[in-house]
């Protein structure tokens, strides 16, 4: 088996910046569930960098997901009673879909 090659790190850059620029920086590493330092390397390597979700986010997103699939229950129930408030249903859940695939990018 060979062995992966680990990148050890052992050169400081230092830069200056405000207090409000380091607390900006703390929060968007934070976020994005990084130290300081990788955030900041990977922002001038111009690395994608992609910030998680809170958990109130999460269960924001769980609520849509809900929503989505009842909205096509109620599409398929009045399938033949009423065609038109079927189409207003599925296009509604198709909306709530489309924000759910926005969340994912």
């Amino acid at each position: 088996m060979a062995k992966a090659k680990v990148k050890i790190k052992a050169t400081y850059i230092k830069f200056r910046c405000t207090r409000f620029e380091k607390r900006l920086l703390q929060v968007k590493a934070k976020r994005a569930n990084l130290s300081l330092s990788s955030y900041c390397r990977m922002t001038a390597l111009d690395d994608k960098i992609i910030e998680r979700f809170t958990e109130e986010q999460i269960e924001v997103y769980k609520t849509l997901i809900q929503y989505h699939h009842h909205f096509k229950r109620i599409g398929n129930m009045f399938k033949k009673r009423n065609p038109k408030l079927t189409d207003e249903v599925y296009q509604l859940a198709e909306e709530i879909k489309n924000h759910l695939q926005n969340f994912k990018k």
